[in-house]
Formats: C-alpha cells, sequence, structure tokens
C-alpha cells in the first residue's frame, strides 16, 4: 500500500486526532517529570473503587509499557488524575508538558468524569434519564460516548489500561466490584479492546470481569481446569516439543508454545453450542510461530497429515483476515488418543499484532511494504492509518444498527444526576430539555453548563453537563422556530414547539367561537341550554368541537337559530306530513292540573319541558301568570327553585268527567341517517298510532337529520311504545323524548 500524507487521508479519518505520538522537542524525560509533577496531589488521594490514585496511574503506566504505549502516553496516565486538583488544569499542563500532552489529559479527564457519573447513575437506580433508560441502555450509551470522546486513540488506550488494573486491583484485594462495574467492563472495554486487536488485555478483562459477575461459574469452570492441568500440561509438553522437532526435520523453523486458557472463552463456547466441559476443543492448543506466511501453510499441510483434521474445525485469517486486521491459520486435530488440539499457526508480526493490536504498529517497524494484514507500517502518518482504521470499523458497526451517518451526528451530555442525553451535532440547551421532558422544554428560561451560564443557542459539547433553569408556567418563543437564530437541532424538539403553537391557536379559536354562541343564546333566551347536547344536536362530538369551527367561521349560526326557533308553517308536499291544529280542550272538564289546597287557581303547562300524564310535576308561582307546570326534572325549574324556593307548590293531575282524556303537546328530538323519505315514514307511524303531529323542525348537518316533532299525547307511557317503532325505522339512530 502506498504511503499517505495528511491530504490524502481517507474520507472519516479527518475528523480524528493523529497527533503524534512521539517524543517532541523539550519533552524529555517527560514520564519522570509527569509522576514528579502528580505525586503530590495524588499520593494521598484514593479512587471511586477504594484504590489509592497513585498506585493505580503506577499500574496503568505498566500496562501501558507492555503494549507498546510511549512515554508520552505514559505520562498522560498522571497527569489525567492530577487534573482534578488543578484549578486551571489545561493552561498549567500545556504550559509544563505542552498543548498536546494537556489536550490528551483534558480529554481522558472528561471521559473519566462521564463514566463515573454514569456508574454512579446506574448504581443508585436513577430514573430521571429520558424514558427511564434501563441499565443495559446506558451501557450502550456509554459505549457510544466512549468512541465520541476518543477522536484521539490514545484517549482509548489510557482507559482501556485504567479498566484492566482496577479489575486486577478488585481480583487483588477481593474486594467486590459493583456489578455495573463489571458489566461495562465486559460489555463495553472488552469488545473495545478485541476490535482494537489488543488479545492479551481483551482475554484478561473478559476473565476478571466474568469472575465478578457469576462467580460460581467461574470458580466450577477453573476447578475443572485444574482438575486436569497436570495430566493435560505433562502430554502437550511432550507433544510440544515432539512437534517442534519434527517441523526442524521438515526444514522448517519454528517456535511452538502452548496457548494460555481462558475462562470466559471457554464458559461461551459450551453455552453457545450446548457443549460439556470434555467437549470444548481450545481446552488443549498450541501455537506454531514462523517466519514467513509460506511457512504457514507448509506447517498446515504437515499438522493435517500427521494428525486426523476434525472437519468444518478450519479458519483461514491469513487469506482473510478479522475485521479488526488479525492474521492466523486455525485447525483442530485429534492425536492419537483421538483427543482435540486446536492449533494456531502465524508468524512473529501476526503473533504480535495479535498480542498487542493496534499497540504493536507503534514498536514493530519492520512490516514492510505489506505490513500486518495487507496494511502497509512503513511511515509513521501510514501506521496511525492502520490503528485509527480499526477504531472506525468498530463506530460503523454501531452506526449501522442506526442508519448511516447517524454515529457522528450524535454528542452525549449528562443532567445533573449524571443520566446520560444523547443528542444530535449542534444541540442546544433547548434541545436538551426537550430531549427529558416537554414540559421542562416548555417553561425553559436559562441553562448551566458544567457550573456556567450560557445562552440558550450555545451548542452543546460531549461529555458536559446540562442544568437548564425554568419558569413555573409559561411556553415557548417563537424565535425557538426561527432556524437562523439556532436555538433548537432536534426534529423530536422542534415538534413540540410547534405543537405547543398550535394548541395555543386552537384554544384562542375555542374561546372565540365559545363567545360567539353564548351571546346567540342570550339573545334567544336560551342559556339554560346544555352545551354538549346542543353541539350533539348538530352534529359534533363535543362543544369545543362546535366552538372551534364556528370560530373559524366554517359553522354559520344561523344553523343554531334554526334549531332553537320553531319552524315556519309550511304548505304540505307529497313527502311532507299533514300537521293538525292542537286539539281544544274541553271546557266541561275538569282535566288538567289541579294545585293542591287551592279552588279554581289558573295554571299553565310550561313550554321548555311539556310535561304530561304521568310525569311527575311541580308547580312554580308565576307573577301575573298563574301556576307554571314543569316536570319535576325540568333543569328551569332547579334554577327558579334556586332562586325563588318560596314560590314552589304542590300540584297534580286531575280527572277527566267526560269520555274522552285530555291532551298535552310533547316534544320528540329523533336523530337518523339523512336520506330520502325519512320525514314521511316516520310521519306515518304517528299517523297510524293515531297521534296527532301538530309541529316539526327538521334540519341536516353532515349528512345527520336532526328533528323535532311536537305530538299530543294523553299519557307519557304509551309515548315511549311510539318511539320504540321510530327507532325501528331504517337509518334512525335515536327517538327520545326532550
Amino acid at each position: 500500500m502506498k504511503s499517505l500524507n495528511a491530504e490524502q487521508a481517507p474520507a472519516g479519518l479527518s475528523r480524528i486526532s493523529v497527533a503524534a505520538d512521539q517524543d517532541a522537542p523539550g519533552q524529555r524525560d517527560v514520564l519522570l517529570r509527569a509522576r514528579v509533577f502528580a505525586e503530590p496531589l495524588i499520593a494521598g488521594e484514593v479512587l471511586d473503587t477504594g484504590e489509592n490514585t497513585l498506585v493505580h496511574a503506577d499500574a496503568v503506566c505498566a500496562i501501558l509499557k507492555t503494549i507498546g504505549g510511549s512515554e508520552m502516553m505514559q505520562a498522560a496516565t498522571y497527569l489525567v488524575y492530577a487534573c482534578e486538583h488543578l484549578n486551571k488544569p489545561q493552561e498549567v499542563i500545556a504550559k509544563s508538558f505542552g498543548d498536546n500532552l494537556a489536550a490528551l489529559a483534558m480529554e481522558t479527564t472528561k471521559l473519566v468524569r462521564v463514566q463515573r457519573q454514569a456508574r454512579s447513575t446506574q448504581t443508585a437506580g436513577n430514573l430521571a434519564a429520558p424514558m427511564a433508560q434501563t441499565a443495559a441502555m446506558q451501557t450502550e450509551n456509554v459505549r457510544k460516548m466512549l468512541l465520541a470522546f476518543s477522536r484521539d486513540l490514545r484517549v482509548v488506550m489510557l482507559r482501556l489500561a485504567s479498566r484492566l488494573q482496577t479489575l486486577r486491583h478488585h481480583a487483588a484485594t477481593k474486594v467486590p466490584m459493583l456489578p455495573s462495574l463489571a458489566r461495562e467492563s465486559l460489555q463495553v472495554f472488552a469488545p473495545l479492546a478485541n476490535r482494537l486487536g489488543i488479545r492479551d488485555i481483551k482475554w484478561e478483562l473478559e476473565d476478571l470481569s466474568f469472575r465478578f459477575l457469576e462467580p460460581d461459574t467461574y470458580r466450577e469452570v477453573a476447578r475443572l481446569l485444574d482438575q486436569k492441568r497436570t495430566e493435560r500440561e505433562s502430554g502437550m509438553q511432550q507433544l510440544r516439543a515432539q512437534l517442534e522437532a519434527d517441523l526442524k526435520t521438515e526444514g522448517i523453523q519454528a517456535t511452538v508454545h502452548g496457548r494460555p486458557k481462558h475462562i470466559y472463552s471457554i464458559v461461551k463456547k459450551m453455552r453457545g453450542k450446548s457443549l460439556d466441559f470434555d467437549q470444548v476443543y481450545d481446552i488443549r492448543g498450541l501455537r506454531i510461530i514462523v517466519a514467513s506466511v509460506s511457512d504457514c501453510y507448509q506447517v498446515l499441510s504437515y499438522v493435517h497429515s500427521r494428525f486426523a483434521p476434525v472437519a468444518d474445525e478450519f479458519d483461514d485469517y491469513v487469506a482473510k483476515p478479522k475485521a479488526n486486521g488479525y492474521q492466523s491459520l486455525h485447525t483442530v486435530v485429534r492425536d492419537t488418543a483421538r483427543q482435540p488440539i486446536e492449533i494456531q499457526i502465524r508468524t512473529q508480526a501476526m503473533h504480535d499484532y495479535a498480542e498487542h493490536g493496534v499497540a504493536a504498529h507503534w514498536v514493530y517497524k519492520e512490516a514492510g511494504i505489506k505490513g500486518y494484514a495487507g496494511v502497509s507500517a512503513s511511515g509513521q502518518y501510514d501506521a496511525k492509518i492502520a490503528v485509527l482504521r480499526q477504531l472506525l470499523a468498530w463506530q460503523r458497526e454501531l452506526s449501522d444498527e442506526q442508519g448511516p451517518g447517524f454515529f457522528e451526528d450524535r454528542i452525549y451530555v449528562l443532567t445533573p444526576e449524571a443520566a446520560i442525553v444523547e443528542l444530535p451535532q449542534g444541540a442546544t440547551a433547548v434541545d436538551f430539555a426537550y430531549s427529558v421532558h416537554t414540559t421542562l422544554g416548555h417553561r425553559c428560561r436559562g441553562a448551566r453548563v458544567d457550573g456556567a451560564m450560557v445562552p440558550l443557542n450555545a451548542p452543546l459539547k460531549n461529555g458536559q453537563t446540562v442544568e437548564v433553569t425554568t419558569v413555573k408556567e409559561g411556553g415557548p418563543s417563537r424565535d425557538w422556530l426561527n432556524a437562523e437564530l439556532g436555538f433548537l437541532v432536534s426534529h423530536r424538539a422542534k415538534a413540540k414547539v410547534r405543537a405547543w403553537f398550535n394548541a395555543l391557536a386552537t384554544h384562542e379559536t375555542v374561546a372565540r367561537g365559545r363567545e360567539s354562541v353564548e351571546k346567540l343564546l342570550q339573545r334567544e333566551g336560551k342559556t339554560s341550554v346544555n352545551l354538549d347536547d346542543l353541539a350533539g344536536r348538530l352534529g359534533f362530538d363535543s362543544s369545543d368541537a362546535l366552538f372551534e369551527v364556528v370560530g373559524k367561521d366554517e359553522f354559520s349560526l344561523r344553523n343554531i337559530e334554526l334549531l332553537l326557533r320553531p319552524a315556519e308553517p309550511v304548505a304540505p308536499q307529497a313527502d311532507t306530513p299533514l300537521i293538525k291544529r292542537p286539539t281544544q280542550p274541553d271546557k266541561s272538564s275538569r282535566g288538567g292540573v289541579l294545585v293542591v289546597g287551592v279552588e279554581s287557581l289558573m295554571t299553565q303547562l310550561a313550554k321548555c319541558c311539556k310535561p304530561a300524564p304521568p310525569d311527575a310535576i311541580c308547580g312554580f308561582v308565576t307573577r301575573g301568570k298563574g301556576v307554571s307546570v314543569h316536570r319535576a326534572d325540568c333543569s328551569n325549574l332547579r334554577e327558579m327553585v334556586a332562586r325563588n324556593g318560596e314560590r314552589v307548590i304542590d300540584v297534580q293531575w286531575g280527572q277527566s268527567e267526560t269520555a274522552g282524556a285530555a291532551v298535552y303537546p310533547v316534544d320528540v328530538a329523533i336523530e337518523a341517517a339523512d336520506r330520502q323519505g325519512l320525514l314521511r315514514d316516520i310521519s306515518e307511524v304517528f299517523t297510524k298510532e293515531k297521534m296527532n303531529v301538530i309541529g316539526v323542525q327538521t334540519q341536516s348537518v353532515r349528512n345527520t337529520a336532526w328533528m323535532t316533532f311536537t305530538v299530543e299525547v294523553a299519557d307519557a307511557v304509551r309515548l315511549q311504545h311510539v318511539l320504540q317503532l321510530v327507532a325501528r325505522l331504517n337509518g334512525v339512530r335515536s327517538a327520545r323524548r326532550r
């Protein structure tokens, strides 16, 4: 592969720091100076895991050294923990160690703080996160945050080494580890180490994490390994020596080693393939290191000729490397005792890469033109490209789940309770507020970022802690929808603001419509009308629905007037029933209403409720018009009684002395699907039942007919039978007495 310069960097890499990790001028003895600088600040401090901070930093340096980290990177370990004890850490560190190291220390410090806060949120079971994020969701966000922060690969390596040391500390001291910390190590850090190809760290992270998550299973597998260790190691030592000698005889210079056994990988295979312990092939394994790729295939041929290969247990990662650049030949064979043995065959360069992953690029310079996995390591920039590709590959794996470009457009910030909130790139405190809760967004009036007040349209950055200040009541500003002002980036937040203003406009329209309808009812003297009933008679689901169309001038108030006023007499037509004159009461009759305890007092039936026997009735003494008789359940009567209760008088229905009983006008309300001949069919029912119709009002709204018939009845009980007959007609939805 041809060497690349900065201008030729592949797309997607330009945003990632590729700052040289070599010792710059003026950085001699940087590691020693960094430790001397930090020691007074951290020697007496203890991490939240219980480990002494200086001891932890020393151990992290040792881990970084084993995987090829430079002195600059090791020095950053001390400066990271010193940052928390400095007033202006970036300024102080830059003055003593340079801008590059100061930036590395600050970026890593920020990530340390974010991870610590995220863990504390999980431990406390905090549900303040949007949609009550579970621990699994938080772990996934930590994974994304690790990548979002790690535009400089050195930050990743520092955190990997630090986490490994934390696990080692807990294992050595036998201090229980928080499940959230162990789970994060297994689900976030170990896969990251695997993606970067740092297999030594990956295996150890997995085994130690598993040890704390499932201690019983870990101890059982460890016991099974120990029980057969002597027998297994004795046989494998003989086989190792014999195989190395045989290859030398064949003219192949090779070094044969035993392969370490990793408890977590054994358990994964047992569970994934439903195997017993004795059925796991890689409990017994050898690793053969040769000089060249051609030697790899020559050794493979010899091994397959000497031992019986197991079908479907061969993988060629030399011709087709793994996504993280790992190369090796894997095969499983059976020895003379028919016991399975896994054998890995690789060159020294492949082995270095397998053990130290991308870190091998920093210390291994003899890769030549082809290098590892076909990637040249001949130049410093080229080596960095090879390293960063692995990080980007893992990033793509995460973003593919959400869609192309998703990850690059996300940032991760914290609530004051340390819950992680995912936002689009360029998001503001207003976006943050709406992401946490819609009401918080509506009432947002200010924001503090990392304790400092900022404008509401200031873009947020990864790892910042955001606190929103609110008012008790209020809504969003229309300025927030102005794209040029930059208050909102999130589509969700924009939709919430628009919905608020739409609801506000609807509320104002409904209020305007209510005012118009109530004024009309006052003019018509119908202020006691139930507004929901009125809306229902006009074909609306609720009074607010009626008010909204009236407020929009989409529904004429004339329709309400026609419903409230009696219809003008019209000439009968073919489809219109003949409306008869009201029956005149028999003057000789004592029928009608009797006022209890009073002789010859004038009475009149109230027009608002039109009572008829045997309705329960009540009298109300009017001014100059005698006693007005109402149905006992009349809403108008209730209002009058509330104002002048002393004017209520008992009344009862009288008996007629003639053969014919008195008749009373009653209103009947009918709702039906509008159709041709509907009025005629309803009228025919009243005619057949010998019920005199003395008034009709009809109106059609949205294909629904609303009809009011005034009929004369001798008693209300018989009316219910007639209404049941009307309700059975085609299209009639309800027929009831008003």
